[in-house]
């Protein structure tokens, strides 16, 4: 393997030239909020193929989740041959897709909806470095070149994966940026998605603001199906874990530039011995995911949903609070140990507030509007989940459900 001290040194004329042909760094901003779609990696891994990516965008139009705002349809790790033409171009596996990936963008935009897909800056993508991929086909030396086939191809949106041991935050800060700029000098807007923080044993970038590079980020190792591990920022984490390492992070969440504490795992059952949430803990991975506005790219199987699933990634009141125009993150305002007070601003001057319950045992949570940051002294409050309706006079509590919350949003 070439160090990728060594090779990013080799390319340091590139990326000036390839900066300056970019002209000014200035995001074209495709996510004004925070990203819906979905993600084969989390229930299919590298068990993917054309016919199942077709389903999936059926799916999502047939399922009501296009309606709902969801519009990415993302292939993950190994979509691709595992090695390049003789010009040293991507291509599709010919047996996986036989169509190849520009016919598939195609189809998928056919449905109103937009295409993703993944590479690597390094050598090699994460299912090769673990074995479970042949080849060596990373963007390494070809950043330029493959950025220009996935405009070619229609590309919408990039995950950009390092999956390296190796390299210093400032070898990732000048790598990530060299195909931001490779896209940008294609003239299309991609949505640029990237993460730091695979196989990378320091996590040095999960504690950067790349919001000059990147459209969204991921904020830690991978997530798995499951409420809590007790992992720092380690390979793999439970959803508590993740909502610790990225609430810090909040002020660099807005408008353009999200933090992304990974996809969802709504509906994701038996992965790597992790049976999966229960419908109650789905629902507040769902409600602290809108709350931290995050990314919400479902991963589960979109070809069959089950009902429980389908009325926690559709609903619409908890989706507003996510894609709110201010692009404001949630501020933990009281943490009672295992008792927690959310609070979000809103445009217009409402207020989301999490009840968050991470303790063994159901609990009341109580908080009041000036806690949460609530103008006035009466507000009309709305659970999103239930739909109950009430007036406060000051005060708001709800008896939470073990692993649970309480989504609720003020208004004067």
């Amino acid at each position: 393997m070439i160090p990728v001290r060594r090779a990013l040194a080799a390319l340091t004329g590139l990326t000036v030239l390839t900066a300056t042909a970019a002209g000014p760094a200035q995001a074209a901003e495709p996510a004004p909020t925070p990203p819906l779609g979905w993600n084969s990696w989390n229930t299919f891994g590298c068990d993917i193929n054309e016919q199942l990516i077709r389903d999936t965008a059926d799916s999502m139009v047939s399922s009501g989740m296009a309606a709902a705002g969801y519009e990415y349809v993302v292939i993950d790790d190994c979509w691709f041959d595992p090695e390049r033409a003789a010009d040293g171009s991507l291509r599709a596996h010919p047996e996986r897709f036989p169509s190849g990936i520009k016919a598939l963008a195609d189809y998928i935009h056919g449905k109103g909806l937009k295409f993703g897909i993944y590479q690597v800056p390094t050598e090699v993508t994460c299912a090769q470095r673990g074995g479970a991929y042949p080849g060596a086909t990373g963007s390494l030396g070809h950043e330029a070149q493959d950025a220009q086939t996935f405009a070619d191809w229609g590309v919408d949106y990039l995950k950009y994966d390092w999956c390296s041991p190796e390299g210093t935050l400032e070898e990732q800060i000048e790598s990530f940026t060299l195909m931001r700029d490779a896209l940008r000098a294609t003239g299309r807007d991609i949505l640029y998605s990237i993460n730091p923080n695979s196989y990378h044993p320091d996590k040095n970038g999960a504690k950067y603001d790349w919001s000059d590079i990147a459209d969204q980020w991921r904020t830690t190792e991978d997530i798995k199906p499951v409420w809590r591990t007790g992992n720092p920022n380690t390979y793999p984490m439970g959803v508590t874990d993740i909502i610790d390492v990225t609430e810090p992070l909040r002020d660099w969440a807005g408008p353009g530039h999200w933090n992304d504490p990974d996809m969802l795992e709504v509906g994701v059952y038996n992965v790597e011995g992790f049976p999966g949430l229960t419908d109650t803990e789905a629902a507040a991975h769902f409600s602290m995911w809108a709350m931290l506005a995050a990314p919400m790219i479902a991963g589960n199987d979109l070809r069959s949903i089950p009902d429980g699933v389908h009325s926690i990634l559709t609903n619409r009141a908890v989706l507003a609070v996510n894609q709110d125009p201010k692009g404001v993150a949630a501020d933990r305002v009281r943490d009672d140990g295992d008792l927690e007070v959310w609070a979000r601003p809103l445009a217009g001057g409402d207020v989301a507030v999490a009840l968050f319950n991470r303790s063994e045992k159901a609990a009341k949570i109580s908080t009041t509007a000036k806690e949460v940051g609530a103008p006035g002294k009466r507000h009309r409050v709305t659970d999103l989940w239930t739909g109950k309706k009430w007036l406060s006079h000051g005060t708001i509590s709800a008896e939470v459900p073990s692993h649970g919350v309480t989504l609720l949003r003020l208004r004067r």
